[in-house]
């Protein structure tokens, strides 16, 4: 009898424990979102954006002047996610016709590589040629509460399988605030190389290199800049809008907490934007391009989709047809507005007559993540975003060239992000800097005919801390010194890295990790420290079960 009641006690006991446990988690987790909803922008009113006009007549014809320059930059697009590629996002049942079109009418660069597998690194890679360890900046800027959230929700996981995340208590919100991380003005961007040879420069979209006034695009050689102010697509109660919340995903409860619907223009006071944000700043751009027909230009068209949160038009929704599940269709009705979103631009560059003399270049800024629940967005890819698989950094890189880069090319030698300050520059007959090392290589003229790429060591790098990649030749050496292990793939043999040959290949690992030896020996500082350490799953979306024996990489930012 005494034995039955000491076990219903300890039963009791432990019932309250979980219980105790669960709503001390519930309000942690509550408290943590009030604080991210705290970051919510009051926007005015919609506004005509009042686009700078150039020349009524141009001061050379068309074919004397430098060339035009329109890149769109995506976010977070899946290697499998566009046709070109031969898959296609849900399950090829939504084709990419216009992207296809572009990569088509040039050059497909087969293996081409973001910076890194986070976004902001890999924009200031793509802003400046120059690696993290020249400019210091290495890790992402997260919203100020944005780790916060993550860490109430990552404690309430019970995945006892995977290490828990670590926060670094050496920095917060208060310590260094979202708008203080940022590129350095001492960098030299692409838009102000490209101010040598006269171009008027315009960014659109998402910028996520600073918010101060020093860091932002009007003070880094952007003569106008159309910013993302905050990131809702459209109001979540909008009668046009489809949304879809991704329950599983703290990173998805952050956004929806604290994002508003917002734009600014060159550092004003934020207003509503005037529709659905890809739309509307496609319409923005073709406006930039009206306006600039007679003088050479250079548009950043940095696109928010199709990045969580996960919002679409309902005509978009509609036509996407019955995929299932709902997160899926919205994410497909995303892939479908970005893909008209190239068509309008390409069909524009005609219209205007400016096609023949414009360069033309997609890409994105690393792969698709495992958070938003969609197993096969990178297939046949392993890992996700927030990784160095490949999964997490090959993207699409098509640029078109009329009259330079004949249609229907493609380059199969490895390239980055950091490739395309040089190429650019290259194009636009603008001098690089002499003070400083570009680590980036011109790319053209593989695409061109006029000879390969030449990359010291065949190497390209990748880093987030302890988590270092290397690349050379078809060799890829993994480095993860948060948890002591390494990776080895031959690219050439097992391109999904499924096969790690480091206990096979131990005279290439020594020669691989020597070439890491040497890329960091003289690597300057982080300009900010991590705030965490987070376990991710390679094989697995974050929705589903982690079992003993998955492996992950554990990815500092």
């Amino acid at each position: 009898m005494l034995k039955r009641i000491a076990i219903a006690g300890l039963a009791v006991v432990l019932v309250l424990g979980v219980a105790g446990w669960f709503y001390r988690n519930t309000i942690i987790q509550y408290i943590a979102l009030q604080r991210a909803h705290a970051n919510r922008i009051d926007a005015g009113p919609t506004q005509t954006v009042p686009w700078s006009k150039g020349p009524a007549t141009p001061a050379a014809p068309l074919a004397e002047r430098p060339p035009n320059i329109v890149f769109i930059l995506l976010d977070d697009l899946g290697f499998n996610d566009i046709t070109t590629f031969g898959g296609g996002v849900a399950d090829g049942k939504v084709p990419t016709p216009n992207i296809d079109r572009l990569a088509a009418q040039g050059a497909i660069y087969s293996q081409a590589y973001s910076g890194t597998g986070t976004c902001a690194p890999s924009r200031a890679m793509l802003m400046t040629g120059r690696y993290p360890t020249r400019t210091g900046f290495e890790f992402t800027p997260t919203p100020n509460g944005m780790t916060n959230v993550l860490a109430a929700f990552a404690a309430g996981r019970p995945e006892s399988h995977l290490p828990p995340m670590q926060i670094n208590p050496a920095i917060n919100d208060d310590i260094l605030p979202f708008k203080d991380k940022g590129l350095p003005g001492s960098e030299i961007t692409i838009a102000e190389l490209l101010k040598q040879r006269d171009y008027h420069t315009v960014h659109i979209g998402k910028w996520h290199l600073g918010n101060r006034p020093d860091f932002l695009p009007n003070a880094q050689g952007f003569d106008e800049s159309l910013l993302m102010h905050s990131g809702l697509y459209l109001p979540e109660d909008d009668p046009k809008v489809v949304n879809a919340r991704l329950d599983f995903d703290p990173i998805d409860k952050f956004l929806w907490a604290a994002l508003s619907y917002a734009a600014s223009f060159n550092g004003g006071e934020p207003f509503k934007p005037g529709g659905y944000l890809t739309d509307w700043w496609t319409d923005e751009t073709l406006r930039v391009i009206e306006a600039n027909r007679n003088r050479p230009f250079f548009i950043n068209l940095a696109h928010w989709a199709p990045h969580t949160p996960l919002q679409a038009t309902r005509e978009d929704y509609d036509a996407v047809g019955d995929i299932r599940p709902h997160h899926k269709r919205v994410y497909a009705a995303m892939i479908r507005a970005v893909d008209r979103s190239v068509g309008r631009i390409l069909d524009k560059l005609e219209a205007e007559g400016l096609a023949d003399n414009t360069i033309v270049i997609l890409s994105s800024d690393n792969g698709a993540p495992g958070y938003i629940g969609i197993p096969e967005v990178n297939a046949p890819l392993r890992g996700w975003k927030i990784t160095l698989f490949e999964g997490g950094i090959r993207v699409p890189m098509f640029v078109k060239w009329p009259g330079r880069i004949a249609p229907g090319t493609v380059v199969n030698t490895p390239v980055a992000h950091i490739d395309l300050f040089p190429s650019l520059a290259a194009a636009a007959g603008a001098a690089l800097p002499r003070d400083r090392v570009i680590d980036g290589v011109d790319i053209l003229p593989a695409a061109t005919g006029k000879g390969p790429v030449k990359r010291k060591n065949d190497a390209i790098f990748w880093q987030s801390g302890a988590y270092r990649v290397v690349r050379a030749g078809d060799w890829k050496l993994h480095v993860d010194g948060n948890q002591n292990k390494s990776w080895l793939f031959n690219l050439a043999a097992d391109p999904s890295e499924r096969t790690n040959l480091v206990a096979r290949e131990p005279r290439k690992v020594a020669e691989l990790k020597a070439l890491l030896a040497a890329h960091h020996a003289k690597a300057v500082g982080s300009l900010w420290p991590h705030s965490l350490i987070s376990p991710i799953v390679l094989d697995k979306t974050i929705d589903q079960p982690v079992a003993k024996g998955d492996e992950y990489v554990l990815w500092p930012n």
